[in-house]
């Protein structure tokens, strides 16, 4: 295949591959604390570290990294502790982080506005083999954290008051997400651009919520509807000359169409089987989040 005979679609197909698996990984957390939009939001303020990358001469990717997480503990500050002006503050951190990342990207002697919509947008030509390594170590850091605690996560995206009883550090894990996700942010931005990577995060789950009936095929499908439409979108980018997120983003909704057409008569069929003799019927709240002293898990809960 003439597509993996070039070094950058070699580099770009596997940080497509990284994006894929990452973004649906948190965002499924996102869409059920219903922060759909907070990774917007973090790449918003990614542009102002991408900016200082330029400014400073140092790879943007790791600087964008620094200046979201910093955005997205303030953004969950405010969130917890912010009162009826939280929603301003909210505005005025997002637009101001943008607006800061266009100018720092126009006074620095190494960026244009041609690199800027690179990271707006994303570029299959600009993966080089620095941002691979940081795209990588990023990744697996979102893997082991979305993973690794999806029971703790779960509990405290499903419900805050019911996880803080049993015992977890809800504070912490909260702060955790918001990291989590603006570490993503930083690991799509190269693939898929700062305005789309919020999409990425979200369709995909909703995709498979369509469809799913528990925590864990609804996290397995997401992650392979992310994966397949990250790789396809990419290659067609390659060979259609378009750009790589908006057709990655286009790709994504295709399929949440697609299941959402085929939802209803999966769902119908669902209900003549558990009607029939010996069928049974998990039903919405059956079951309790993983954590200690509660009923059943994180893998078997409904979403």
């Amino acid at each position: 295949m003439d597509i993996l005979e070039t070094a950058f679609m070699q580099r770009a197909l596997l940080a497509a591959l990284l994006v894929g698996v990452t973004a649906p990984a948190i965002g499924i957390y996102l869409v059920q604390r219903r922060q759909a939009l907070l990774g917007d939001g973090i790449g918003h303020v990614a542009m102002t570290g991408v900016g200082l990358g330029f400014l400073l001469s140092t790879n943007p990717i790791w600087m964008a990294t620094l200046v979201s997480v910093a955005g997205a503990v303030t953004m969950e500050l405010i969130r917890t502790y912010g009162r009826t002006r939280g929603d301003l503050a909210l505005a005025m951190l997002f637009y101001g982080g943008m607006a800061g990342g266009v100018l720092l990207v126009n006074v620095s002697d190494t960026g244009s506005t041609g690199d800027l919509g690179s990271f707006l947008f994303g570029s299959l030509s600009t993966v080089s083999d620095s941002d691979l390594l940081a795209i990588t170590l990023l990744a697996g850091f979102v893997l082991l954290v979305t993973v690794g605690l999806r029971k703790q996560l779960f509990a405290v995206s499903q419900d805050e008051e019911f996880a803080r009883v049993t015992g977890l550090p809800v504070r912490a894990l909260n702060l955790l997400i918001a990291v989590t996700a603006a570490v993503t942010v930083s690991v799509a931005m190269r693939v898929v651009g700062l305005l789309l990577v919020s999409a990425l995060m979200v369709v995909p789950v909703a995709a498979a919520q369509q469809i799913s009936r528990s925590f864990r095929v609804t996290f397995a499908l997401a992650v392979g509807i992310g994966i397949t439409v990250a790789l396809a979108g990419t290659g067609t980018s390659y060979y259609q000359d378009v750009p790589p997120g908006a057709t990655i983003v286009l790709l994504a909704i295709g399929i949440f169409v697609l299941l959402a057409v085929v939802a209803g008569p999966l769902a119908r069929y669902r209900a003549r089987r558990a009607e029939a003799p010996g069928g049974t019927e998990v039903r919405p709240g059956e079951c309790a989040a993983a954590v200690p002293g509660a009923r059943g898990s994180a893998d078997d809960v409904r979403v």
